[in-house]
Formats: structure tokens, sequence, C-alpha cells
């Protein structure tokens, strides 16, 4: 990923923040010959460095994925920059955003523990604290049948490149100009963008 000096994003804590929040991914790899991509969502466990997560058995991405080098993306919170919000109309529209590149090794899971504790992390991850469900609490013989129709997988990490692009190249006044207009909204990627921006500005 092409990153300026302005954006490059190094501080891990904040990355693995961005991962864990904006979690529904885009997963690249080549497949007979060609370059496919399969949206989904992923567990990120810290301590393996590893990514968790399933295709769809009837996907057959999967069929020749096994030990490629893949390419997973994290889109964060973008929006687009207007030059009318600026103190000169010198200046060109923009798009500040936050994406998160990560490469590793693909890695097909067939033991079945491994792959009930990642559906059941990725179930605990999204279900609400409230919700009554719960994966321990489903007949094991659904369950079995179910994970037939899916393959599970682990993507060991060997790179992380990350990008937050927001207008860091701009002087603080302009970026406080920005930050206005973007809160002065109903859209919540701008109002998360914005946000973003005005920590960024008090570091």
């Amino acid at each position: 990923m092409y990153i300026p000096k302005h954006f490059k994003l190094d501080d891990e804590e904040m990355i693995y923040d961005f991962i864990e929040k904006y979690s529904f991914a885009t997963l690249f790899s080549q497949h007979n010959g060609e370059p496919y991509a399969t949206h989904l969502p992923l567990t990120l466990n810290k301590g393996e460095s590893t990514l968790y997560g399933h295709f769809a058995r009837q996907n057959e991405q999967w069929k020749d994925i096994e030990n490629q080098q893949v390419l997973v993306v994290f889109q964060g919170p973008h929006c687009y920059i207007s030059p009318s919000w600026y103190e000169t109309m010198k200046a060109v529209p923009t798009w500040n955003y936050v994406s998160i590149h990560i490469y590793g090794k693909m890695e097909i899971v067939e033991d079945k523990k491994v792959i009930f504790d990642s559906l059941n992390d990725m179930v605990n991850k999204y279900e609400s604290q409230d919700s009554r469900y719960n994966l321990n609490n489903v007949d094991p013989r659904f369950i079995e049948g179910m994970s037939k129709g899916i393959v599970a997988f682990r993507i060991n990490i060997s790179k992380i490149e990350a990008k937050a692009k927001l207008s860091q190249n701009h002087p603080m006044e302009r970026q406080e100009l920005i930050i206005k207009q973007l809160e002065n909204t109903s859209q919540q990627e701008n109002i998360q963008v914005a946000s973003l921006m005005r920590k960024n500005l008090q570091k």
C-alpha cells in the first residue's frame, strides 16, 4: 500500500483496535490464476498473531489457497473532503480514510475443537451481552452438521501496513475547519472521521 509519511499509522494498539472494530474484511488471493476476493468477518488472536475465519465450502477460493501469501484489507471510516470548507479555493477535493492491510500465509484448519473455538469466538464477539444465543447451548450434532458446510482457516500474519489519511498534511487551522464541517452532519462516517482527526490533533 502506498503510504506517505504523513499518513503512516504505526501505533500497534490503535491498529489492533481498528481490526477489532472494523472486522468485516476483504480477503484477496490467487484462484485459478486470477485475483479473487471474499468479503467476510475475521477474528484477531493477538497472542498468536493470527486471523481466524471461514469460507462457505461452495466458495472455491479455499481449494488452492493453502500456503498462499494472502492480503486482507480492513476498511475503517472514510468520507469526502470538500475544498469549499477551506479558507482558500486554491485546493482540490480529497478523501479521508483509515485502511489496514495484513499479509500472511493461509492455513486450512481441520481440527474440530479449533474450528468450534473460532466459531464461538466470532459469535461471542458479535452477539450482544444480553443475547440468549450461545453456541455452547446449541445441539452439538447440529453444529457438526452445519460445520460441514464451511472451510475454516487461520492466517499467520507476516506483515501489517496501516494508513490513516486524516488531512495531516494540511495546516492545523484547516484541519479544524474540516472537523467542524464533518461534525455538523448526521452521517456517521463523517462524524467518525472527525473524531479521529480531533484525536490526531490532540497528540
